[in-house]
């Protein structure tokens, strides 16, 4: 599907791959508001209703047999690749199709089009299992938890980086490695994805969580996902190459959760409660394998100071703020008029 430009706007052109989700909402409204960006494309399955300004936007499917990305890539001062899918955890030859062999086709695309910056969302969850009581810098290895499909996914995708970069030594190539992110409008997206409907949204309140596991392990890094977005544009404006990890302080754990909940951390046996999670998931009652929980438990903690120094960039809100805001979000049901932050309107 062809796409329109902006009339009458200079400065930079960049195309946001996966642009409606939790990170892609937030990197468009913020490239949208930077001086040195001239127009946003944005791609995704199903284009919204949201308009921002400088934004205009492409239905898009990045798996194989997909769309044509050539079009939508020529011309492009830089692609960020956000697109991600989740969902279903039951099928990961599908989850592989769009994570992996898609984002083959859009780094393939960005150097046949000749942009020459791209910009890719990685994760901690790339990383292989590391410490919980000191941070690592981005020389950890990224070799993931291979139990967890989105961690198998992620590790390789750096591992095709790698050759890509050789491959390819004129495009600049960034790796961002954020924490959970959250915010508002992404709770009821998040909620679908991770919890289901097992957990009623209106439960998760401070009156209705008595306690908060204390588990081995549960100690994990979050940032707002505004904070991540605004990494992302000075990644586009900024000459840096390279892999950057992304989070806000404090590190979470039982104590700081239970604060923000008001609720006693509770010391609880790791078997039964993983054992609960893969029962739960095998009957389909939430969608979240335990897997992914096995691998949050082994996460390192990431030093975010290159991030700091080359890009300039700070956290403007704490992780207990994103967490909160978060859970406000919960409690409103709210969303976005894009089809994954749909909010919920029901249960």
């Amino acid at each position: 599907m062809a796409h329109t430009e902006p009339s009458g706007t200079g400065g930079l052109r960049v195309v946001v791959v996966g642009a409606t989700g939790n990170v892609g909402t937030s990197v468009v409204r913020t490239l949208s508001e930077r001086p040195e960006v001239g127009s946003v494309l944005g791609l995704a399955r199903r284009t919204p209703d949201w308009q921002p300004q400088k934004t205009t936007w492409a239905a898009v499917d990045v798996e194989p047999g997909g769309d044509d990305l050539l079009p939508h890539f020529t011309g492009a001062d830089a692609v960020i690749h956000l697109a991600w899918k989740f969902q279903p955890t039951h099928d990961p030859l599908t989850t592989w199709r769009t994570n992996v062999l898609g984002s083959r086709r859009v780094f393939e695309a960005v150097a046949g089009a000749g942009v020459p910056a791209l910009i890719h969302a990685s994760s901690v969850g790339a990383y292989s299992p590391g410490p919980k009581d000191r941070t690592v810098d981005e020389s950890w290895p990224t070799d993931g938890w291979p139990q967890a499909a989105y961690c198998r996914e992620k590790a390789y995708l750096e591992r095709r980086l790698d050759a890509y970069e050789q491959a390819h030594p004129e495009i600049r190539v960034v790796r961002m490695r954020p924490g959970f992110m959250f915010k508002r409008e992404s709770a009821a997206e998040q909620r679908r994805i991770f919890a289901g409907s097992l957990i009623p949204p209106q439960l998760i309140r401070p009156q209705f969580v008595p306690a908060v596991p204390d588990l081995p392990g549960l100690v994990f890094q979050a940032l707002h996902t505004d904070d991540a977005a605004d990494a992302f544009a000075r990644a586009v404006t900024l000459p840096v190459r390279g892999a950057f990890n992304l989070a806000a302080e404090p590190v979470l754990n039982a104590d700081e959760l239970g604060k923000l909940l008001e609720a006693k951390p509770v010391r609880v046996p790791l078997p039964p409660l993983r054992a609960a999670l893969a029962a739960a998931w095998w009957l389909r009652l939430v969608p979240a394998s335990p897997d992914l929980f096995d691998a949050v438990l082994r996460l390192p903690l990431m030093n975010c100071a290159r991030a700091h120094e080359e890009l300039g960039w700070r956290p403007t809100r704490t992780a207990l703020e994103a967490i909160q805001d978060f859970l406000d979000g919960l409690g409103e049901r709210a969303g976005m008029d894009t089809a994954p932050l749909a909010a919920d309107c029901g249960r």
